[in-house]
């Protein structure tokens, strides 16, 4: 086998901590010796044993003089888990191969260099267009200090998320729909606006896939949300972000055991920029957004999308009354539009997976 295939199965393993590391890293590692495979390991839970660890213990003696393939460089400083580059060190492992740099200050190239400094031949950068996409929310949230954000709709082909009735159920086939309840399990936490919970009434849980379900966030300025909804009624960490809320209100939400957050007002909004500020104090490393089209507008004007995820039903809606996907006053000139890169576009079903990244103002300046 190639080391690019060493790699893959090192990238593979690292999925296996999907949703239950936040806000730590997705990381895989294999050692290999003389070509054969005999530690394979994958960090698991938060807290937990990092996959190095697991790949030592299982190759034992036999990692003596091997190559350790692991998805981002080995940390070299305690935190909750013993430095990995000791027991690499330790187990006489012959070379590293990792993908990406660990952008942690404590690590950033200190990992690779205690390495190099006890003679183990170290090389950086195989598969990094993989790793980095894998592991996009641990490093977009260790670089800015913010929260990866991801925007996700189902709609019609003409772009409609309900019609003029309100109707949405189901737009989305079934394998759209597990689909997207395996972006829930990637996130921290999940946002939608009050007028989604009023229409919907939606509890915002993990269903179709194990793992753990997000954090609810409900975007309501003014203190709309029924204290009979499933999002308060279930036993969960809510949290109601608002900007001017009546005090009498938020009681009688916090008496259900949610939280309710009192944030900056933009234009008779929640300031974006003060929620994820806040949910980046709360260790909330990642937030994904599911309606409606306010909300949707308001993440994008704020330039706080770092993803967009959209299925398309082959249906047509139609209607000028019927709720767009994206709302807010949009933009006057298509020179203006939003522009994403690294397009993926594959098939679901009957329906069309669309995803992409927005240049972001900043990086276009």
């Amino acid at each position: 086998m190639s080391d690019e295939r060493f790699m893959h199965l090192a990238l593979a393993l690292a999925e296996l901590g999907l949703g239950d590391v936040n806000p730590n890293p997705l990381v895989g590692a294999v050692i290999v010796n003389d070509g054969e495979i005999v530690g394979r390991g994958a960090h698991r839970a938060f807290g937990g044993p990092h996959a190095e660890v697991f790949a030592l213990e299982e190759a034992g003696d036999r990692a003596r003089g091997a190559t350790l393939y692991v998805t981002l460089e080995p940390c070299c400083h305690h935190g909750k888990t013993p430095p990995c580059t000791d027991r690499i060190i330790a187990a006489d492992i012959r070379k590293v191969i990792y993908a990406v740099e660990d952008p942690n200050p404590e690590v950033c190239g200190k990992g690779a260099a205690q390495l190099r400094d006890s003679g183990i031949e170290v090389e950086c950068g195989l598969l990094s267009a993989l790793a980095e996409t894998q592991n996009e929310v641990f490093l977009t949230f260790s670089r800015t200090g913010t929260p990866f954000v991801e925007l996700k709709l189902a709609m019609s082909l003409d772009g409609r998320i309900a019609t003029r009735t309100g109707d949405a159920k189901w737009i989305s086939g079934e394998e759209s729909r597990t689909e997207g309840h395996r972006l829930r399990r990637k996130h921290a936490a999940i946002a939608v606006g009050v007028e989604t919970v009023i229409a919907d009434d939606p509890i915002l849980n993990v269903r179709r896939v194990v793992g753990k379900d997000p954090v609810p966030i409900v975007l309501d300025s003014t203190g709309r949300i029924s204290r009979d909804c499933k999002l308060l009624q279930a036993p969960s960490s809510a949290i109601v972000a608002t900007s001017s809320m009546p005090e009498s209100v938020a009681r009688a939400i916090r008496k259900t055991g949610a939280q309710v957050w009192y944030l900056p007002d933009d234009r008779d909004r929640v300031s974006i920029p003060a929620l994820l500020q806040r949910l980046a104090e709360a260790q909330l490393d990642s937030l994904l957004i599911e309606g409606g089209g306010e909300v949707a507008a308001s993440f994008l004007e704020a330039d706080a999308v770092d993803k967009v995820s959209f299925f398309y039903a082959p249906i047509l809606i139609g209607g000028r009354d019927a709720t767009p996907a994206v709302g807010g006053m949009g933009i006057a000139r298509v020179a203006n539009a939003l522009r994403l890169t690294r397009m993926e576009i594959r098939q679901l079903g009957s329906d069309l997976y669309v995803s992409g990244y927005p240049k972001h103002q900043s990086a276009e300046a």
